[in-house]
């Protein structure tokens, strides 16, 4: 535990608002795994933030213990890395409302994913949507983080939090740590099958663009049969993003899954073809998720293990969440309870 005390600490929360896919294991996950020598880690299924969307009761529940025990099989392992379910810590819940109080209308009505939601929501555009940057100020501070890992989408939201933390530190004092943006090291970027110009996502509304970690290989077989290549007749595999986006996609999948260079991947197809070419994707991409997929569903049918990672990392959670909520409500004139 001394050693971990001298770790630099890195959080990260994942909305478990759809399945898991090859693009978000090869783009992000597989990298965390590498990184629990170097920081101690915080990785939290966001469901209190999913449900600014309304969402099946039933398929919420079922999908955040997936992602759960998605991301213990990819590799974070749980003795490790600090595991939880949002919803279980709810100090989250609690510093969010105080951080409500010290954010301005100003800016989140600058937020461009409000603005991004609200236009995808029109029938739903509730007070959650609006002021979740503020939950998520507090997802982030309540652990003292030194490091958020950011993506595009969110570099807004970490801007906020750094404006919350200087306003409330200005008034208060040093409760708050700063936290840095940290660019993680980006795997493969990987794009739709079916369209090269978009991202693999989990919310793609093509079932045949992406490839999911819990997919049955023959479906998985399928859709790379079916992948986009490129409408020149040359049927030939060469690395031209600009000019065959389509093999370039598969090209990267391939080299991503087997560690082959484009040089490499180029000879092994040398007159062989799309016809050859997109099944060996297939099938490599076969055996990389298979010993995922196995042990996600070993993982999911020993509930009693599974819950005991997520009551473990909610207790460790909790603890650590509590002396920062503790400092927060004295500083602002709450009763000690």
């Amino acid at each position: 535990m001394e050693n971990a005390a001298r770790k630099k600490v890195m959080l990260s929360g994942i909305q478990p608002s759809g399945d898991l896919t090859l693009g978000s294991y090869l783009g992000a996950i597989k990298n965390w795994a590498e990184r629990d020598e170097e920081f101690d880690n915080y990785y939290f299924m966001a469901d209190m933030h999913s449900i600014t969307v309304r969402q099946d009761p039933a398929a919420l529940r079922r999908r955040t213990l997936e992602q759960l025990a998605q991301y213990i099989a990819c590799g974070l392992d749980p003795e490790k890395n600090t595991l939880f379910i949002q919803s279980h810590v709810p100090q989250h819940a609690e510093l969010g409302w105080v951080l409500n109080c010290y954010t301005m209308f100003g800016e989140l009505s600058r937020m461009t994913q409000f603005k991004d939601k609200s236009a995808k929501n029109s029938e739903n555009i509730n007070g959650g949507l609006f002021t979740y940057p503020a939950l998520m100020a507090a997802d982030i501070l309540l652990y003292q983080p030194d490091y958020v890992p950011v993506g595009e989408d969110q570099k807004q939201h970490v801007e906020l939090c750094r404006n919350i933390v200087q306003r409330f530190n200005g008034i208060y004092g040093d409760v708050f740590k700063m936290p840095e943006p940290y660019i993680p090291k980006v795997g493969a970027r990987v794009m739709s099958l079916s369209d090269p110009g978009a991202k693999m996502s989990k919310s793609d509304k093509d079932p045949n663009g992406s490839i999911y970690l819990m997919e049955k290989p023959e479906d998985i077989l399928r859709k790379f049969k079916r992948a986009v290549t490129d409408s020149d007749t040359e049927n030939c595999v060469r690395y031209d993003p600009t000019n065959k986006p389509g093999v370039a996609n598969l090209m990267t999948i391939y080299s991503a899954v087997t560690g082959k260079s484009f040089d490499e991947i180029e000879q092994e197809f040398a007159g062989k073809g799309y016809g050859a070419f997109k099944p060996a994707v297939g099938e490599a991409v076969v055996e990389t998720l298979r010993p995922i997929r196995e042990e996600a569903t070993r993982i999911l049918g020993d509930k009693a293990y599974l819950e005991s990672v997520y009551r473990a990392g909610a207790q460790k959670a909790s603890y650590v969440a509590e002396k920062t909520l503790r400092k927060v409500y004295k500083k602002v004139g709450f009763v000690a309870r």
